[in-house]
């Protein structure tokens, strides 16, 4: 089947792309309102797209309804201009997904998840203790096209738990991380555990050399 998405809904072009792009990295986004008060809600339209300067893109879209009105999250950065981006393992799946509930303004998502903070290094945001990870982010643009706001913000500090370090690298040991990934709209994810292979990347030469044509 083909699709026109000119002719689509914007709810059928959600579950097309949300079907396509996948699995995707889960972005549970802490940020801090303009009297001090943490938000927390998770984001999987979400990806590094730089390292010189380290870049990190989040899609945000708008609260529910005719007006536009951007979430939380996307207002909180807007007013601080940062935020930090907490990895999300098996073990906050269920934590995770009770902050991805549309609660009102002013409600406090990590005490219903039973999660506590701890201060981030360079940022004002403070980092959720049980993430293994985190990554600490200063706005550098927002984009509103339409009803969606595209947030970029520069990783200016990155905090992971030693036992997920080799120092050699340094290297992320992302296999004993146990990370999830969110797959379509239907509540599915996708883990990491005893999930991986390789698939060696050959140079030019290599290529060559394995054709016979070197």
């Amino acid at each position: 089947m083909d699709f026109d998405l000119s002719q689509t809904t914007p709810q059928q072009a959600y579950s097309l792309l949300n079907g396509l792009v996948v699995p995707r990295p889960i972005a549970w986004i802490t940020t801090l309102d303009l009297h001090g008060k943490v938000n927390a809600a998770p984001f999987s339209a979400y990806n590094y797209v730089g390292t010189d300067p380290p870049l990190v893109a989040i899609g945000v879209g708008n609260r529910p309804g005719p007006a536009i009105v951007g979430k939380d999250t996307a207002q909180n950065i807007r007013n601080t201009r940062e935020f930090v981006i907490n990895i999300v393992t098996e073990e906050l799946g269920q934590a995770m997904n009770l902050c991805g509930i549309e609660f009102p303004p002013g409600v406090d998502e990590l005490a219903i998840a039973g999660l506590e903070t701890e201060p981030s290094k360079l940022v004002a945001v403070p980092r959720i203790r049980r993430s293994p990870a985190s990554l600490e982010c200063r706005e550098v643009t927002t984009m509103e096209i339409g009803r969606s706001r595209v947030i970029l913000g520069q990783v200016v500090s990155v905090y992971v738990r030693d036992e997920f370090v080799d120092p050699t690298g340094p290297y992320i040991r992302a296999d004993q991380m146990h990370t999830i990934g969110r797959m379509n709209g239907l509540g599915n994810y996708v883990r990491t555990r005893d999930a991986f292979f390789q698939i060696p990347r050959e140079t030019y030469q290599e290529w060559q050399k394995k054709r016979g044509t070197a």
